[in-house]
């Protein structure tokens, strides 16, 4: 075994917008909802540094699955847990990328 959880959400709560647009109260019910389940031994969620994307987030990346989430809100979290739980990807958040690499917007 290679890795000590089945499936591992980081949720951007760094760089200059993700905090701005109400990441740490996604992650917080996030990891509360996967604890109220008794999940926290095979789902882990975690705080991630900024991700490179500032402009278009709140962001989540969720892994093996390597699926990005972008413009999340605290209403999407429901469909994230069904992301984690089930293996349903949330397509409506989906994050698809302009171009490989960091796509950050210009903070005004």
């Amino acid at each position: 075994m290679s890795n000590p959880y089945r499936i591992h959400a980081f949720v951007c709560t760094r760089g200059k917008t993700c905090p701005t647009q109400g990441s740490d109260a996604i992650w917080a019910e996030l990891k509360r909802r996967v604890c109220e389940r008794g999940l926290q031994d095979e789902i882990r969620v975690s705080k991630s540094g900024c991700v490179g994307q500032c402009g278009h987030g709140p962001m989540a990346c969720v892994y093996p699955d390597n699926v990005w989430y972008g413009a999340l809100e605290l209403g999407d979290v429901d469909a994230l847990l069904d992301h984690l739980v089930e293996g349903r990807v949330h397509e409506a958040k989906v994050y698809h990328p302009p171009a490989p690499g960091s796509n950050k917007q210009p903070v005004t």
